[in-house]
């Protein structure tokens, strides 16, 4: 095991063994312990009470972040000629289709985001084996299958996110920067958890919420209490 450094011995003296911290506190916290000369991504890991395997347990869903992801988000808009203008208007870094597709299928995956509309669809399923491990594959559940080409790319360039359960029962994302302030972290922050309440499946028994850990890259996790969030 590799010796902690000094600023990671500093960063984990700051958290207070075995306390579950407030949302709110945990926001300002975990700024104090991250040393990063450059600015990281904040991160939220919750530890779900179902079981993935079954599919009336998946849980999977999308949110809009009230204060962004602090990313600059590349959008590929995969859309027919009457819509391209629609979707450059609306922020779409890369418009156009069979040229798209063709570079997709050459390897080509430098966006975060690909959104289409449902008649391209079609065309789109080739492309499953390349987009699929890289998590860009559009669909319909995530808002990037839609007719409304404008109002997606804007969505998306304004902080909004999908997100699903892995294997493990546990839902990882970003929910902003480290430049953030406490408040616009802890306002995202909730907003995602709010939003995975929200989504809890019927057939999920037992505690739904077992866990919150709030983090940036490469700083320790600040385990954040449940309870808070509705307190707020």
């Amino acid at each position: 095991m590799s010796k902690l450094t000094k600023n990671q011995k500093l960063a984990l003296e700051k958290i207070e063994a075995g306390k579950a911290y407030s949302l709110m506190e945990a926001s300002a916290l975990v700024k104090e312990i991250t040393t990063t000369k450059f600015d990281a991504s904040v991160d939220v890991d919750v530890r779900l009470g179902v079981d993935p395997r079954k599919a009336n347990q998946m849980v999977r869903g999308v949110v809009s972040l009230p204060h962004g992801t602090g990313k600059q988000i590349r959008v590929l808009a995969l859309c027919t000629p009457d819509k391209e203008a629609e979707a450059t208007a609306a922020g779409a870094d890369y418009v156009g289709l069979d040229e798209y597709i063709n570079k997709i299928k050459g390897g080509w995956t430098d966006v975060d985001v690909i959104i289409t509309m449902p008649s391209i669809m079609g065309k789109i399923g080739a492309l499953g084996r390349v987009l699929g491990p890289r998590g860009l594959m559009p669909n319909p559940k995530s808002g990037t299958v839609t007719n409304e080409i404008g109002n997606a790319v804007k969505e998306v360039k304004q902080g909004k996110i999908d997100f699903k359960v892995d294997k493990a029962g546990i839902v990882h994302t970003s929910i902003g920067k480290i430049s953030f302030n406490p408040e616009q972290i802890k306002d995202n922050a909730k907003e995602f958890i709010t939003t995975l309440i929200k989504l809890k499946p019927s057939s999920a028994k037992g505690t739904y919420i077992k866990s919150i850990y709030l983090s940036s890259t490469m700083s320790p996790g600040i385990k954040i209490d449940p309870k808070s969030v509705d307190e707020l």
